[in-house]
């Protein structure tokens, strides 16, 4: 075996993600660097703090942070408002252009909670793809720059030695997947399907500027795509998924690389089929490969059908995390280790920190993965 000089994080990272060799195996818990809206702060959560300060020097960190432009030009006026009636809150978004609206409605009560989406019927999927998308350079750069001084801030205080700073900016799908009722949204793309794709040409070009806006001023090294997961089988057809997700995210990958910059693409779910897609779309790396009863695709199968061209991220479902023992755990990892070894692979829990209050046994176990990965010694990528 081969003997490496120890790497840092970083080098971990773009070692994994060039496919070449490392001096452990990389690791990826997906925790943040500073505090986002969908996953617990790792560094000042007391379930987290120790796991967090062993990341420093045994797992990768990719600090994802989310910017953006509105969809619409400011003709598309939004209203929100929270109106209580007794036990019932509702919390309702009104979207209004030239007399028109689409509202959006969140009832909450002790009973539970109910979501009524923008687009509920024909007629609210066709007057939302009428809305004037935002377009104009100079507004978006407007945009863009209010956030960078926070931003820039974040940048300058994540430790560059421990991975990298990573954008996810959005993909064409997103804003439509998000304002529609999915009972709908399938049928849709058998009824208006060519609707839907010039909506989504025009969002694209939104997209485009936002893109090259932080290309050009180089504020990551890596990109992050959520999209793939939002129109794709079973919910909708592999050739719906190869007409409104592989053109466009295709061409935004095809501009980061332009740049020198990685590309991850993310994906829940029932990925077997559509595999081959994604050597068109050509990302760095993929997470995740989620094998059967949660996906239906092992790591085995997904390298049968991407060779070493995409390294694989993934795929330790975060359940695991809470009900293993940890002696379960480290059989779980070297299960996955033997099963890639040689292989182009960072190692993943399958879903972020999103629980503040969880277990301990959640925090032995990121302990567990981080050990046994570390103690497997050198990642060496073809030798199998």
């Amino acid at each position: 075996m081969k003997k490496y000089n120890a790497m840092t994080n970083r080098e971990r990272l773009f070692a994994a993600l060039n496919g070449e060799s490392s001096d452990h195996v990389p690791v990826w818990l997906l925790f943040p660097y500073h505090p986002t809206g969908y996953y617990v702060d790792v560094r000042t959560a007391p379930a987290y703090r120790d796991v967090f300060e062993t990341t420093k020097t045994q797992a990768i960190t990719l600090n994802r942070r989310n910017l953006g432009v509105p969809s619409h030009t400011p003709e598309v006026v939004g209203k929100y408002e929270t109106v209580t009636d007794g036990n019932l809150t509702i919390r309702r978004n009104v979207l209004t252009y030239r007399g028109r609206s689409l509202t959006s409605e969140v009832h909450e009560d002790p009973n539970g909670t109910e979501v009524l989406k923008f687009l509920r019927s024909e007629e609210d999927l066709e007057f939302y793809c009428s809305l004037p998308v935002l377009q104009d350079k100079s507004a978006i750069e407007a945009a863009m720059e209010s956030q960078m001084a926070r931003y820039l801030q974040e940048k300058a205080e994540f430790l560059s030695e421990c991975g990298s700073m990573m954008l996810c900016l959005g993909e064409p799908v997103g804003s439509l997947y998000h304002a529609s009722d999915l009972n709908e949204y399938p049928i849709w793309s058998l009824t208006h399907n060519d609707l839907i794709v010039e909506y989504l040409r025009r969002e694209m070009e939104r997209l485009r500027q936002v893109y090259r806006f932080c290309l050009d001023r180089d504020l990551a090294d890596v990109y992050f795509l959520v999209g793939s997961e939002l129109a794709s089988p079973p919910m909708v057809s592999r050739a719906t998924f190869q007409q409104w997700i592989v053109p466009f995210a295709g061409e935004l990958i095809e501009m980061i690389h332009a740049y020198g910059k990685k590309a991850i693409q993310h994906y829940h779910g029932q990925i077997h089929e559509i595999l081959p897609d994604f050597l068109a779309m050509a990302p760095d790396a993929l997470h995740t490969i989620e094998a059967p009863p949660v996906g239906n695709c092992t790591f085995t199968q997904a390298y049968a059908a991407l060779g070493d061209r995409i390294t694989l991220i993934g795929n330790i479902q975060y359940d695991d995390f809470r009900s293993l023992t940890p002696a379960q755990m480290a059989a779980a990892v070297r299960g996955v280790l033997e099963e890639c070894h040689g292989r182009r692979l960072i190692l993943s829990p399958s879903a972020g920190p999103f629980d503040p209050a969880p277990p301990a046994r959640l925090a032995e176990n990121y302990h567990a993965m981080l050990r046994t990965a570390w103690d497997y010694g050198p990642w060496e990528i073809g030798n199998r």
